[in-house]
């Protein structure tokens, strides 16, 4: 089980994120102060524009907010220069994408490895095959990706993700590349790491079937969180995203 040395993971503070100046400035967030306790999973979904993806990149530390504060494991991140920051990301800090950016020469087992093998490490031994079958994927050691399933392939980058203990894990639309069985699979998966292991996940998603796995979905609208629902279901967050976006196109009117 993942330990930290926070009750909260991941915690903003305040946070605000402006791209362009001048007249052409768009708030992307707007002061937005939230938390993310350990060993809990949280989706975020809003409108398009309404700011998840920039959330996530600030939370993750891929990108640099304008203001307001992002402590991860009770570091914060803004007092780290960029060497330090990326050791932060690569040790602390897991990610998951649509796209699963797998190296296609690379078998499963060593596109799990990769991220510590380019540290200058090597994985504790065992830990890579025991990440493979914590994702269901034991058999599958030595085949590469071309040999997968994009379900399978997910997995792997799941596995890779995992593999250097990080605090929290970072998904971005994770099953938006795959269909609706197998992203199913994916979902469960990760609801598994965290009622399991003890991870912590924060998924951006646009879909309230992906989001009711999660314990608790945050709604962001314009760069401002608006709601929080809590033990989602798929027809509540369908309902609640769907006010949203009626709000935001009577706005637009």
């Amino acid at each position: 089980m993942n330990q930290t040395h926070s009750p909260d993971a991941v915690r903003l503070i305040d946070v605000r994120r402006v791209y362009g100046s001048g007249p052409n400035a768009v708030a992307a967030l707007r002061g937005v102060s939230a938390n993310f306790p350990a060993r809990s999973f949280t989706a975020i979904m809003g409108p398009s524009g309404s700011g998840k993806s920039t959330l996530l990149q600030c939370a993750s530390g891929l990108d640099r907010p304008d203001g307001g504060r992002v402590l991860v494991g009770g570091v914060d991140l803004g007092r780290l220069d960029e060497r330090r920051l990326t050791e932060l990301r690569r040790d602390r800090i897991g990610f998951v994408f649509q796209s699963f950016n797998l190296v296609e020469s690379l078998t499963a087992a060593q596109n799990v490895a990769l991220p510590v093998r380019l540290s200058g490490r090597r994985p504790p031994a065992g830990h890579v095959e025991e990440l493979l079958r914590v994702v269901g994927l034991a058999d599958r050691a030595r085949h590469r990706p071309a040999e997968l399933s994009g379900g399978q392939q997910q997995r792997v980058a799941i596995a890779r993700a995992l593999v250097a203990g990080p605090e929290v894990l970072f998904a971005d639309e994770p099953t938006g590349a795959l269909d609706s069985r197998t992203g199913r699979e994916v979902l469960a998966l990760l609801r598994r790491l965290v009622g399991e292991r003890g991870d912590t996940v924060v998924m951006v998603t646009h879909d309230p079937l992906a989001a009711s796995h999660a314990d608790r979905v945050l709604f962001l609208s314009d760069g401002t969180i608006v709601d929080e629902l809590r033990s989602p279901t798929p027809a509540s967050v369908a309902s609640r995203l769907a006010d949203l976006e009626d709000g935001d196109r009577r706005e637009a009117v």
